[in-house]
């Protein structure tokens, strides 16, 4: 799953929003000197991802790109169902989202010191210039995927999968419909922060 799926995953405390984005920036980090909250955080990114990658909807829905672009599908897919996830909002939180984003922003810049350099310019740049917004928008998710496409070292096709999406967007949407309602169960009845107050 991509950040706001994450952070909607996450408990309301900075320790919990701060290791819940972790997982996108572990490489290289010595993870030994965060507290159990933030260390609990990382392993429910952890398990969201493995519940996500192993869902049959996901699976189905990573079958509808392109061959030749099959092997970005996770990582489109995570971009794609966080529009969604606002896109469907009201069926998800009863909290207003713009309101929803400026509580996570403000835990995330309470945990901006403890994080590595990297995640901090990142996370940094999301609060500043609120990509959120940009993600309710189809064409935010467009800008989103060329921005991760420019990123990846070798020649690639990633951009390309904005055109998976739009052939297949209908099918997909009914896909995460399917799948979201039981990551959120399966997140409060058995991740790593449910049996914490």
């Amino acid at each position: 799953m991509n950040y706001l799926a994450h952070l909607f995953l996450a408990r309301k405390t900075p320790d919990s929003h701060f290791g819940n984005l972790l997982g996108d920036f572990r490489r290289g980090v010595d993870v030994s000197v965060y507290s159990n909250n933030v260390l609990l955080g990382l392993e429910n990114h952890y398990a969201v991802d493995k519940f996500t990658d192993a869902h049959e909807s996901v699976v189905t829905a990573k079958q509808f790109f392109h061959t030749s672009r099959r092997r970005f599908a996770p990582v489109a897919l995570d971009i794609y169902f966080d529009h969604l996830l606002i896109k469907h909002w009201r069926s998800f939180s009863h909290i207003p989202f713009e309101q929803f984003c400026a509580s996570s922003f403000n835990l995330l810049e309470q945990g901006l010191p403890k994080m590595p350099r990297t995640m901090q310019h990142s996370i940094g740049h999301m609060i500043t210039h609120n990509w959120f917004e940009d993600y309710a928008k189809e064409e935010g998710i467009a800008k989103a995927i060329s921005v991760v496409a420019k990123r990846i070292r070798f020649t690639n096709e990633f951009h390309k999968t904005v055109d998976d999406i739009e052939k297949h967007k209908d099918t997909i949407e009914k896909q995460f419909l399917s799948f979201f309602p039981e990551l959120i169960t399966f997140v409060s009845q058995h991740g790593p922060e449910s049996t914490l107050k």
